[in-house]
């Protein structure tokens, strides 16, 4: 592992990490999870993600949120999509910012992906005790 890359995907990691509630997944523990079957994954995620990826200019982290939420509830990928809503509300994004990128989606994925996202939007919102006047 390239020391470079890897300490700053895992400075940004701890940006978008909630430390005080282990019941709240993390990419660290994707990581922990997969180890025994794909020991390099840590590598693509810390180095390649975060330590090339998102430390590139031009986007905040709250930009670079809102572009992934919108991309896993096009995907479908419920999982990774309830880790990135988390990782949104860590940021700073408000519960109205997370609600109008997946409603936006609606012309563009249709309803089925959009009100499976918003299943999970309301499941963390309940977990992290968000109000949609936060």
């Amino acid at each position: 592992m390239e020391t470079n890359r890897y300490q700053r995907g895992l400075d940004i990691i701890k940006e978008y990490t909630l430390t005080d509630n282990e019941e709240i997944g993390t990419h660290m523990d994707i990581v922990a999870v997969f180890k025994d079957l794909a020991p390099d994954l840590e590598s693509y995620i810390v180095e390649f993600a975060f330590g090339d990826i998102y430390s590139r200019e031009g986007l905040t982290n709250q930009q670079r949120t809102i572009a992934t939420i919108a991309s896993l509830v096009t995907l479908g990928t419920e999982l990774q999509l309830e880790l990135h809503i988390n990782t949104g509300i860590t940021i700073g994004l408000t519960p109205k910012e997370i609600v109008g990128t997946v409603v936006h989606l609606i012309p563009y994925t249709g309803f089925p992906l959009v009100l499976n996202a918003l299943k999970v939007v309301k499941k963390v919102f309940a977990q992290r005790n968000v109000k949609m006047n936060d």
